[in-house]
């Protein structure tokens, strides 16, 4: 169980809120690392492992051409897998993995290109980008290390969307409710 997963599910619970995951080289780990935390049923709808290039078409509704065109190791891949699972799975936030792992190359991208997504409600976002963030990492390692950097950087990407977001009011109410003064 990671701080950073039972950082969000908390914030997700004061504010009443859910999330769904879509992930493809991290393979469910991301949800594996939300679910490690105890409570996370109240705020976890699911995740959608969509490895394959056309399930993210078919089950995360990620457009064919892009796909086509630019491969599944894009910024707009991302940001469409973190909408498209969260209207899926109906929940207020979708998060989303997709890049290179390793060994080889993919898409024309080097090892390491990773792309992470947030996807909220439209109110809780940035106006000037719309209802998601993506954001791109380059990292270093081998797979495992890899993967693992990659949950442990969308959790962290959510994280601060959630925590930019909570309204002092909000945070009064949760320590509160946590026994704090």
């Amino acid at each position: 169980m990671s701080p950073e997963a039972a950082e969000v599910l908390r914030l997700l619970r004061v504010r009443g809120e859910t999330l769904a995951v879509a992930e493809s080289l991290t393979g469910g780990l991301v949800a594996a690392e939300i679910t490690a935390t105890p409570g996370a049923s109240r705020a976890f709808r699911g995740s959608v492992t969509a490895y394959a290039t056309e399930l993210k078409h078919r089950l995360l509704g990620v457009d064919a051409t892009l796909l086509a065109e630019r491969g599944a190791v894009d910024p707009q891949v991302a940001s469409q897998m973190a909408a498209g699972v969260r209207k899926a799975l109906g929940a207020d936030w979708g998060i989303a993995t997709t890049g290179v792992a390793g060994p080889d190359p993919q898409d024309g991208q080097p090892v390491g290109t990773v792309f992470v997504a947030v996807d909220g409600p439209a109110e809780a976002m940035f106006p000037a980008i719309g209802s998601g963030k993506v954001v791109r990492l380059r990292l270093n390692g081998d797979r495992a290390e890899i993967r693992m950097e990659s949950v442990r950087s969308v959790l962290a990407l959510l994280l601060r969307e959630l925590a930019g977001e909570q309204t002092g009011n909000e945070r009064a109410q949760d320590t509160e409710q946590n026994g704090g003064t």
